[in-house]
């Protein structure tokens, strides 16, 4: 019992420790990126035009600062978190998959990047003047700072996210969850799943518009089951090697 509770409190500990570098690490790149918090926000309006953002609180300059700051500290800090939840979760697992965290952290970094860079380039401008198109030249917009920046933001992070299928994939691989069989053998519903998810989020329903967020989303799903045969094939492998030398799996 005394043995489980020191477990418990170095697992607390763990967790404490982590969360508190993940926290300086992400005010350390907040208070970097402040003084770079116009020239980020020139970077967010650009897909949408030429806007001309208004404040209605004088506080509002300064926060919409802190605000880009926090939001692009965040992104900075991401490599840092994600391994720190890995760190985390280390201990509960196998020696040899330890050694894929390194690779692991990787993968959900670039993937991430890659759902931000995508969605900023190809999906947010022509989502952002369709929305602003709906004013028909009936109505004018008063756009105002901090609205924009929060639909930005969480425009490029659903897009980031997104972007994870190949790492949520092998994850649920890793777990014995899904198998690459299994999401072979069921391509078709897959492809529809991603065609009627892009009918739905697509803003302006233009086949093209469809066709561009598919295309990623179809390939996203075809590398997964490509990293899932992967990972099987070098997890039986090292299984064969383990088992021709003495030693049990």
């Amino acid at each position: 019992m005394v043995d489980e509770k020191i477990s418990i409190l170095d697992h607390l500990d763990e967790l404490r420790r982590s969360i508190i570098i993940s926290a300086i690490t992400v005010l350390i790149g907040a208070a970097i990126c402040f003084n770079y918090a116009y020239p980020i926000l020139n970077i967010l309006k650009k897909p949408a035009g030429s806007i001309d953002l208004k404040f209605v609180n004088i506080m509002d300059p300064f926060m919409i600062k802190f605000k880009i700051a926090i939001f692009a500290g965040i992104f900075v800090a991401l490599p840092v978190i994600i391994y720190q939840v890995f760190s985390f979760i280390a201990p509960a697992l196998k020696k040899n998959e330890k050694k894929t965290i390194y690779p692991l952290v990787l993968l959900f970094v670039i993937l991430f990047a890659c759902g931000v860079v995508f969605g900023y380039k190809y999906i947010m401008p022509v989502g952002t003047q369709w929305l602003l198109n709906q004013a028909e030249g009936q109505i004018s917009p008063i756009l105002t700072v901090d609205k924009y920046v929060a639909y930005a933001s969480l425009f490029l992070l659903a897009f980031g996210i997104s972007f994870e299928t190949p790492f949520l994939v092998l994850v649920l691989v890793m777990l014995n969850i899904v198998s690459p069989k299994s999401l072979r053998k069921n391509w078709r519903i897959a492809y529809i799943i991603i065609l009627l998810f892009a009918a739905i989020v697509t803003p302006d329903w233009s086949p093209v518009t469809m066709a561009i967020f598919a295309a990623p989303m179809i390939v996203l799903y075809e590398f997964s089951i490509v990293l899932a045969w992967w990972y099987k094939k070098l997890k039986k492998k090292k299984k064969e090697d383990l088992t021709e030398g003495g030693v049990e799996f």
